[in-house]
């Protein structure tokens, strides 16, 4: 009787340890990290953060940014760029929560965008996709609002617009052609539900061996997640 509780005692032990190992090991691969490509889903609509080569008809003129529910579209991909004050972040360094980054659409090489514009349909203000080449503006830097020290895929985050205070959302109105059935995407001066914004699909760039409490980074590898 005694060698049978001893066997389960044992048993359960292993498993804990087993258990805690997993976490521990597998930890650094929950951060979203400079460098990679992500999307971005909305909550409220379930929709991802979108561009294409289609120019607003009004406002800035500017490549437009909407939001689509196909979640296969390769125009939803942006990459995580430093700021435009930092030349660049390190390849696999977690994002900061309040640390502010740049969005650059993968497709067409231009930054997540917002100025003080009204937006088409609603008459927000309006986000766009602006830069030529790399280059764009201080209207490109968003900072990143999330809970605890890092920003952790799959968790509920907001993006506040650094040059005019307002948070990228969506209206939940729709365009008619050419960009039938896709949604408004613009800045709001305060947080509400269709602030919030997680990743979805994405290449995950990350440390292969990073302890977020010692700051220690070595050799960046993908972790690609559905793209």
């Amino acid at each position: 009787m005694r060698k049978m509780i001893s066997t389960a005692l044992l048993r359960i032990l292993l498993f804990i340890s087993v258990t805690l190992l997993t976490a521990v090991s597998g930890g650094a691969g929950n951060y979203v990290t400079c460098g990679s490509v992500i999307k971005l889903q909305n909550l409220a609509y379930k929709i991802r953060l979108h561009s294409h080569d289609v120019k607003y008809g009004s406002g800035s003129g500017q490549q437009s940014v909407t939001g689509t529910d196909q979640s296969d579209d390769v125009n939803s991909h942006w990459a995580i760029l430093a700021p435009t004050n930092v030349p660049t972040c390190k390849r696999g360094e977690p994002v900061e929560c309040g640390s502010s980054i740049r969005l650059q659409h993968s497709a067409t090489r231009k930054f997540l965008h917002s100025h003080l514009f009204s937006s088409p349909l609603s008459g927000s203000q309006e986000v766009s996709a602006f830069g030529e080449n790399g280059v764009g503006d201080t209207g490109d830097n968003w900072r990143v609002i999330c809970d605890g020290d890092f920003w952790e895929r799959g968790d509920s985050v907001s993006l506040k617009h650094l040059d005019t205070n307002t948070y990228l959302a969506t209206s939940g109105q729709t365009y008619g052609r050419p960009i039938n059935g896709q949604y408004e995407i613009v800045a709001l001066s305060r947080l509400d539900s269709t602030c919030q914004w997680q990743t979805a699909e994405g290449l995950y760039v990350h440390t292969s061996n990073f302890n977020p409490k010692q700051n220690h980074h070595t050799s960046s590898k993908p972790d690609r997640d559905e793209l």
